[in-house]
């Protein structure tokens, strides 16, 4: 019986070794059956193991110390020393049909070899050879070629050319039909096919469909479909499809990572096909070890093999899966393209690279890719889409942890070192490298600090979509700090997080942030002063205790009324330097001075802001090619009141500031500074000229003498009346201007810059948490200006013209009072022709302006024309300020509170119902 059993076994080997012999060629083993193997000594050894080891044991038998006899006293010890050799018996595994071993004669292995083996002998006992029918027969010419193909950017993609398909090969190396074969030798060939399928390559019997082209890469990326010859088993057939599944997901995941590998689809996604690379060697680990089971164990089955590899082919389902996730998005942002085309991620980045001589990457501006946040998006979405299965989840969390390893090493150099290391852009915040601090005494749009470091809102990953804006603002300000020397960028970060799956992950985010914020605010109000620098700049530009800016305007007065090309800016520069050097003055102390420089602006104040008003708004941003938003507009078309302002109105004051304050104390309110400078200014000027008038008054004769003409006497006092009213209503708007609006406002700006306020903490004792920002600390101080600008009536367009007309009506007034004073000569008979008229007349005769004859003598159609002229500005002025306190009423009750307080202080200068007594005196 046990003879019989070994009979059967032998057969089954036999055929075994037939049905691998059709399989697909292999490498030859370093362990290639050997039929003598000679020993140390030049002994030779047979192959058969028996009487290796019998021969070895034969040679151990003696002893290996032997003495001979004593000669003269001394006893010759002897040592051998004995070699013990083992063999081995290697199975080889032949494909090829030119080189098969010899088999038995076995019926299944004779049937099977029958015209294929060339070495098949007449009987078992000779060893000669008998050639073969297809033998004889000349061959098609096969030679197959290999090559090299070029470089790619993905450093560990193949280089080796795709091995020809199974569809060219040459009929006489065709294998036999599976329909010639028994069912148990059909799935010892399938096995060993399948183990070759299972690496991407095509068995004797399963092969590529017709349809698939491995030199296209999109049908690489789908992966190949195979299909089996006809003739096999049904049963065998249901099976071997299943698996087959398996072999097409790991061609395409395979074809995945090399195309991910390039270097254009940055570091996140190389780390994630660094993790699936990983995977993909554990399954060729078991795939050699499916083999090694094909060739020791005589039970290994095709059921067996679908049960070993079950759960690795779930495994590749779920790489598969996702990769065409990636694949679709790539697909689906190259359509978005042509929808996007001006919308260019890193134009100036590019533009910089083509200035310095580089080269753009290929496709850079042509393929939009899923790279950085995009690939931990989908990450991330596809685990909680998979939560339910345990198997896929614990594989995406580790895709996620290794794919987020080098964004989180961009995103720590960010939070702790203000810097940005990004080659491919696919982190979340995103450099303009051409902005540069250099430009901020040029910026009037605040370019350096909104724009040179931006959020890319479509590449945020859902795990930072909740801190983006603290991550952004941590790294702009510690950006900031580092560059006035404030962090050394050459200490490496330590214990923090690597991955997104720390749990400290929202702790290192929340710690930066806050760190960041306080070094920053610590380096603007104790290192360089902020508050110090805000209160100079209230002393300049808001006239607070602006005794040396009186001086000023003493010194300067010949020179404001020049017209405003006609100034010397130089000329004006000494004189301010002179009066703010003027001992026991405010500005005598200032450490700040030397920033404070004058400067001419060739367009007069209500027209920019008109201007700038019909525009787009002072309280809104600037849409893309508008006008920008605080740049002075370029002139379009200068008016005759413009070409002829004088000096007075076209004098504003600069103020140069250092980085970092430069943030905080930008262009744009610098702007907003001049603006209500030059307005306080214009005010004061008009006060000026109205005290003026009515210094006049007082002393020249026209208007001291009592003439003996009632209705002379009446044509006065309107004359004061009118003056009177417009000196109320310029010195109120400028009390409410500087007592209501801006120092209420100033004193709640100072209170949250130090951190007084309930909102904040002072920060002024060192490095601590703290309520505010950096941040709202700027939008508070362009907040104050902008309110300021608001309630000054500044911002409004219908407010703007209303006041100019009034101001306009009373700098006339006030400047024509001179004329109004020759005329009072010679419409009063007292003073006509009189000495001291004489004198006053001469006194402002000049040689470009003489006196008419008509002034020096007595006219009496002089008071008609004079009392025409007074009801025009009596009418003027209390129209438009009528106007002006409707509108008042108006935008008080919808828009701006404050105004109903200038509403009522304004109603002073506001006589309606002495405008009608006074006309019934006269009449």
């Amino acid at each position: 019986m046990s003879s019989a059993g070994n009979a059967r076994s032998a057969a089954y080997n036999d055929r075994r070794t037939a049905a691998t012999s059709s399989a697909k060629p292999r490498a030859p083993s370093a362990r290639a059956d050997a039929k003598e193997r000679p020993d140390s000594r030049g002994e030779l050894f047979p192959q058969d193991s028996a009487s290796n080891v019998g021969s070895v044991s034969r040679r151990a038998a003696p002893g290996t110390h032997k003495a001979s006899g004593s000669i003269g006293g001394t006893r010759e010890r002897r040592t051998e020393k004995t070699h013990i050799t083992t063999k081995e018996k290697v199975q080889v595994r032949i494909k090829s049909p030119e080189r098969r071993p010899k088999g038995n004669s076995d019926g299944d292995r004779q049937r099977l070899f029958k015209e294929k083996d060339p070495f098949k002998s007449e009987s078992g006992a000779s060893g000669k050879r008998a050639p073969s029918k297809k033998e004889k027969e000349p061959r098609p010419p096969w030679n197959p070629q290999v090559s090299l193909v070029p470089h790619t950017t993905a450093p560990l993609a193949s280089r080796i050319s795709i091995p020809p398909l199974a569809s060219v090969i040459p009929e006489a190396l065709e294998p036999e039909p599976l329909k010639n074969l028994a069912p148990d030798v059909q799935e010892t060939a399938i096995l060993d096919d399948l183990l070759f399928v299972f690496m991407g390559y095509e068995g004797q019997y399963i092969r590529f469909v017709n349809s698939y082209n491995p030199l296209n890469e999109k049908d690489r990326l789908a992966g190949p479909g195979f299909q089996l010859l006809p003739g096999l088993d049904p049963s065998l057939r249901d099976l071997t499809m299943t698996m087959l599944k398996m072999a097409t997901h790991f061609s395409a995941v395979e074809a995945f990572v090399e195309v991910q590998s390039r270097e254009e689809f940055g570091a996140v996604n190389h780390a994630l096909c660094a993790s699936i690379r990983k995977l993909l060697k554990d399954y060729l680990v078991l795939i050699a070890q499916l083999e090694h089971q094909l060739l020791t164990n005589s039970s290994f089955t095709l059921h067996v093999l679908h049960l070993h590899t079950l759960p690795t082919s779930h495994m590749l389902f779920q790489l598969y899966t996702l990769a065409q996730e990636f694949i679709r998005k790539n697909s689906v942002r190259e359509e978005d393209l042509e929808d996007s085309i001006d919308d260019f991620d890193d134009v100036d980045n590019i533009l910089e690279q083509l200035r310095d001589g580089g080269d753009l990457a290929p496709g850079g501006m042509s393929k939009k890719i899923c790279k950085g946040g995009n690939v931990l998006r989908l990450l991330t979405e596809r685990l909680s889409f998979m939560s339910g299965d345990p198997a896929a989840r614990t594989l995406l969390q580790n895709l996620l942890r290794d794919a987020s390893r080098p964004y989180m090493v961009m995103l720590n150099e960010w939070l702790h070192h203000g810097g940005i290391k990004d080659p491919h852009a696919e982190f979340l915040i995103k450099e303009q490298k051409s902005i540069n601090k250099d430009n901020l005494e040029k910026d009037y749009t605040d370019e350096y600090w909104e724009k040179r470091y931006t959020i890319r809102d479509t590449d945020v990953p859902p795990q930072l979509e909740s801190v983006k804006s603290k991550v952004l603002l941590a790294g702009k300000y510690l950006n900031v700090v580092r560059e006035c020397g404030g962090v050394d960028i050459s200490k490496e970060v330590k214990d923090v997080p690597k991955s997104f799956d720390d749990p400290r992950f929202l702790d290192n985010v929340n710690g930066a942030y806050a760190y960041a914020n306080s070094s920053l605010l610590n380096l603007l109000l104790t290192t360089h002063a902020l508050s110090d620098r805000l209160r100079s700049m209230k002393h300049y530009f808001f006239l607070d205790r602006s005794d040396f800016f009186s001086y000023f305007l003493d010194l300067s007065g010949s020179e404001l009324k020049k017209s405003a090309k006609a100034v010397n800016v130089g000329k004006l520069q000494s004189l301010l330097d002179l009066a703010l050097r003027q001992p026991g003055s405010v500005a005598a102390q200032d450490p700040f001075k030397e920033d404070v420089k004058v400067q001419m602006n060739q367009v007069g104040l209500t027209q920019w802001l008109m201007r700038v008003v019909s525009t787009s708004g002072l309280d809104h941003d600037p849409q893309d090619g508008s006008v920008e938003r605080y740049q002075t507009p370029a002139p379009q078309g200068s008016t005759e009141e413009e070409k002829n302002i004088i000096g007075f109105d076209a004098l504003e004051l600069d103020y140069s500031v250092p980085f970092p304050l430069s943030l905080v104390i930008s262009r744009k309110t610098v702007l907003r500074y001049q603006l209500l400078f030059r307005y306080l200014l214009s005010l004061r000027h008009l006060e000026g000229m109205i005290l003026s008038s009515w210094e006049e008054h007082n002393k020249i004769m026209s208007w001291t003498h009592r003439s003996s003409n009632r209705k002379i006497e009446m044509w006065k006092r309107r004359a004061w009346t009118l003056r009177a009213r417009m000196l109320v209503f310029v010195q109120q708007l400028t009390y409410f201007c500087t007592a209501e609006v801006i120092e209420p406002n100033w004193q709640t700006l100072m209170a949250r810059v130090n951190g007084n306020d309930e909102t904040g903490k002072d920060v002024r004792g060192g490095l601590q948490q703290v309520n505010r920002t950096v941040d709202e600390l700027m939008q508070d101080h362009v907040d104050f200006l902008d309110t300021c600008l608001k309630e000054c009536m500044l911002t409004n367009s219908k407010l703007l013209r209303i006041h100019s007309k009034l101001t306009s009506v009373c700098q006339l007034f006030a400047t024509y009072t001179g004329t109004l004073s020759r005329s009072l000569f010679s419409a009063d008979a007292d003073l006509a022709g009189s000495k001291a008229a004489e004198v006053y007349l001469l006194a402002h005769s000049t040689s470009k302006h003489p006196i008419a004859d008509s002034l020096k003598t007595f006219d009496p159609s002089r008071l008609a024309k004079m009392e025409d002229t007074m009801q025009k500005y009596e009418d003027n002025f209390s129209r438009h300020l009528r106007i002006l306190l409707d509108a008042l009423d108006y935008y008080a009750a919808t828009e701006t509170v404050a105004l109903s307080r200038l509403c009522a202080q304004l109603s002073m200068a506001s006589d309606r119902g002495n405008d009608a007594g006074m006309r019934s005196v006269m009449v």
